[in-house]
């Protein structure tokens, strides 16, 4: 296969797996059969056995990846649209948000510090815990690749959709605010999705509180930066 024939190959398969992904998603309510989960093990399992390489992979998805420069303008619609809630809870977003944001980066540099991992590795981790597009921006601060960053930011979120009920129920967390702000905080995009499935304020608020945080980051990593090195 040429070049141009595998870049094609790629970008048909990472749309199927994706929308595959959704409909096996509908018909099993089962966070294993979630997209977030499902269509990367579906990608890279093809992409390993045929041998294709990470550059022919990227020659036509890195498409895909500029998509997330409009989706991260497109955050302003539901800051917009539930700016009523923002006002309600003014005070529970702005420390979910702060505490999101120290938590996220201290555990990141202390888990660097414990172990010995290549340094571009730990530059990338920084990052994890805020949403693809803002993380893909403020990974250049702390000097990771964005690439790398994307795919922690997505181990992260997963871990945070798997754990997520069990600490609820541990920590005897039953109040739908803390809920969205912890899962929004913490797990991005997979976590607002998971919040919305425990109920609609949660998903609300979730989406609000990683909104914020993900511009928090962007503003504050140049400080972060500094300061950790």
């Amino acid at each position: 296969m040429s070049h141009t024939s595998i870049g094609l190959f790629c970008l048909g398969l990472t749309l199927v797996g994706y929308y595959t992904s959704k409909v096996l998603y509908r018909r099993q309510r089962k966070i294993w059969f979630a997209p977030i989960i499902i269509a990367p093990v579906i990608i890279v399992t093809v992409v390993i056995n045929l041998n294709i390489s990470v550059s022919d992979y990227f020659s036509y998805t890195h498409w895909l990846a500029a998509l997330l420069a409009p989706a991260t303008i497109a955050f302003a619609v539901p800051i917009y649209r539930e700016r009523q809630l923002i006002k309600q809870y003014p005070l529970t977003l702005s420390l979910g948000v702060l505490t999101g944001l120290m938590l996220g980066v201290g555990s990141s540099w202390l888990l660097t510090l414990v172990t010995n991992m290549p340094t571009q590795l730990s530059h990338s981790l920084m990052v994890r815990t805020i949403s693809t597009p803002f993380a893909m921006e403020a990974t250049g601060a702390f000097g990771g690749i964005p690439e790398l960053t994307a795919m922690l930011v997505l181990l992260t979120g997963i871990m945070g959709m798997l754990i997520c009920e069990p600490l609820f129920k541990v920590a005897r967390i039953r109040s739908s605010v803390a809920k969205g702000v912890a899962l929004g905080a913490s797990a991005h995009g997979a976590g607002a999705a998971k919040a919305s499935e425990i109920g609609r304020q949660e998903g609300v608020i979730a989406s609000l509180t990683m909104i914020f945080t993900g511009i928090a980051m962007v503003l504050s990593a140049p400080l972060f930066a500094v300061i950790i090195k």
